[in-house]
């Protein structure tokens, strides 16, 4: 017996509102990285939903899905090293305290 399609799309949508409603009230950088990789997988598992019910021999969602997973990880690798050298040269990451363009 197949899942119907609407249970991983309202899935997505969740873990989508979840992570926009993160990024969008949270002001620790951390959080908000976290945030966004989620919205990340949740467009992912619109991806393959899509995918499996509108082509099921057709594997072209789930390439694509791998693709964001490989740009979701260097985002991350790199959203965290700036993170780290701001924590390091300013002592805190907190969005809100960080003021970089003030001398």
């Amino acid at each position: 017996m197949a899942i119907p399609i609407l249970y991983p799309l309202t899935l997505g949508a969740f873990l989508f509102g979840v992570g926009l409603y993160g990024a969008l009230t949270k002001t620790n950088a951390i959080r908000i990285l976290m945030s966004v990789e989620l919205m990340l997988n949740a467009v992912n598992i619109n991806l393959v939903t899509f995918s499996r019910y509108i082509t099921p021999n057709n594997y072209r969602g789930q390439i694509l899905t791998v693709f964001v997973m490989t740009v979701a990880a260097a985002e991350a690798a790199v959203g965290l090293a700036i993170i780290l050298v701001l924590g390091r040269n300013r002592n805190v990451v907190d969005i809100d305290k960080i003021t970089l363009l003030k001398g």
